[in-house]
């Protein structure tokens, strides 16, 4: 039961952020991200491509709207919905537009919208010029100032397992990594000085795949923000990018798979390592 999600195979289906200007934000996945742009009002414009997704909604940059995990059966749901009653979690009406009846949300601790539901089956027809380079949506990550309420929340109450963490030597959390499925980590979380998202994550599977997506940003002038490189936790390639309105993108590939193994501590030394566990190169 305390690692309920894992078993459920829950997966992070499609990320909605809000935005003073969600039409510009929305060509920009579109014309980046392999991804086509449809608009369902004045205020909202949904981006969708191979196995990923992304909402723009006219309010305040950079701030979640909601996200959407998505689970493989309505048996799995209720499982879902029962474990975060049982633990005093508040059931939500679900704000996403890719969920079959009987979908619902919760407040997490820091207030972020998460919903979980059973996919509808996709509609879209692509239109000429989408490549279709594989890249499912994959993980979110939080910036907050109470880490420990973030593990409260998503492990204890929600039973995601908890893969990973990054330790200060003085005990105290410096990140937290958590999963839904077999991958190395679905919502993760780094203590901050802020509160909101950190970075949203594709999964494009291959070095291959995120050299084409690097192609895509360069043509389109956009510049890398960091990488590439190779995470500790999670053993991952990466580059990162910053949409129009300060937003970190992470395309990611050959995320490490977690089958029944211990949680790992990873250290963090404030002079040779960053709140990933990345090695910091100093001149």
């Amino acid at each position: 039961m305390s690692n309920f999600a894992v078993p459920a195979g829950a997966y992070l289906h499609h990320v909605a952020f809000e935005s003073e200007d969600p039409q510009r934000l929305a060509e920009f996945y579109a014309a980046n991200m392999d991804m086509q742009v449809s608009e369902v009002s004045p205020d909202e414009f949904r981006c969708e491509g191979p196995l990923r997704r992304f909402v723009a909604i006219k309010g305040e940059n950079k701030k979640l709207a909601y996200a959407g995990l998505a689970c493989s059966n309505a048996d799995v749901l209720e499982g879902m919905r029962k474990r975060a009653v049982a633990n005093g979690v508040a059931i939500l009406p679900s704000a996403s537009p890719y969920f079959a009846d009987g979908a619902f949300g919760v407040r997490d601790n820091d207030g972020h919208l998460i919903c979980f539901g059973v996919a509808l089956q996709p509609t879209v027809s692509y239109r000429p010029g989408i490549e279709g380079i594989h890249a499912p949506t994959q993980h979110l990550t939080f910036a907050t100032q109470d880490l420990p309420g973030f593990k409260e929340f998503y492990v204890d109450k929600l039973g995601f397992f908890l893969s990973d963490r990054v330790v200060h030597d003085n005990g105290d959390l410096a990140t937290v990594f958590t999963t839904t499925n077999h991958e190395h980590h679905t919502i993760a979380c780094f203590k901050s000085d802020r509160t909101g998202v950190d970075h949203h994550s594709y999964e494009a599977g291959t070095f291959d795949n995120i050299k084409k997506f690097c192609d895509r940003f360069a043509a389109n002038g956009v510049l890398l923000t960091w990488g590439p490189g190779r995470h500790g936790p999670g053993n991952n390639l990466f580059v990162f990018y910053t949409d129009p309105d300060g937003n970190w993108i992470e395309i990611s590939g050959e995320l490490e798979t977690i089958y029944d193994r211990d949680v790992i501590d990873w250290p963090q030394h404030p002079r040779t390592l960053n709140k990933w566990g990345n090695a910091i190169l100093r001149s």
